[in-house]
């Protein structure tokens, strides 16, 4: 703002309305659902996975490349994997003959409140979305972003979320294998005051 000529003090930083939005709706999460329950989940004993852009589903190679990386991921660790499946991976998963390796669960996508639910009790989470790379990273979860870029560099750079790519199966595992380790002590001054 200050290169675009706008003076120093008529600069306000008021914070990010998805921090106080991620917050609010945790607590009443808490009180009105229980997923985990439901699923017969313990946290932190599970990982979650979120597949849904063209450029993963809707490629053949890239979508059982990335689904092979949930066998690799299952195999290391013995958590169960589950996945929130979207409509269109769902079709995309039936149209290639694909299958959904041992270990991941499918589950019909939740609503929000058991959403953020399983995302803030995950023990590590998959995706390729950027609202759930910042939600992560706000509920101090390791992220592994299943792409090659995001819109959401802030993540990267305090260490909440690294960038996996999307085909190299074993480039995947090396990333999962890095943020289950990572300490969850990274500071949010990229998303508050």
């Amino acid at each position: 703002m200050l290169r675009e000529g706008i003076e120093e003090d008529e600069i306000f930083v008021t914070g990010n309305t998805i921090v106080d939005a991620v917050y609010q709706n945790l607590g009443i999460a808490k009180r009105k659902v229980n997923i985990l329950d439901k699923l017969n989940l313990s946290s932190r004993e599970y990982f979650l996975i979120t597949l849904h852009r063209q450029e993963n589903v809707d490629i053949n190679e890239r979508l059982k490349g990335i689904l092979d990386s949930l066998e690799l991921v299952y195999r290391k660790f013995s958590l169960p994997i589950i996945y929130p499946i979207h409509p269109r991976t769902k079709k995309r998963i039936r149209e290639f003959g694909l299958e959904v390796p041992e270990g991941t669960e499918l589950i019909e996508p939740p609503g929000f409140l058991k959403f953020l639910q399983l995302e803030a009790n995950a023990r590590l989470v998959l995706t390729d979305s950027g609202g759930v790379q910042e939600e992560t990273c706000i509920l101090k979860i390791p992220c592994v972003t299943l792409r090659e870029n995001t819109e959401r560099p802030e993540t990267l750079e305090v260490g909440s979320n690294v960038l996996a790519g999307g085909v190299n199966q074993n480039k995947i595992l090396e990333c999962v294998k890095i943020m289950v380790s990572k300490e969850r002590d990274w500071q949010l001054q990229c998303f508050t005051l």
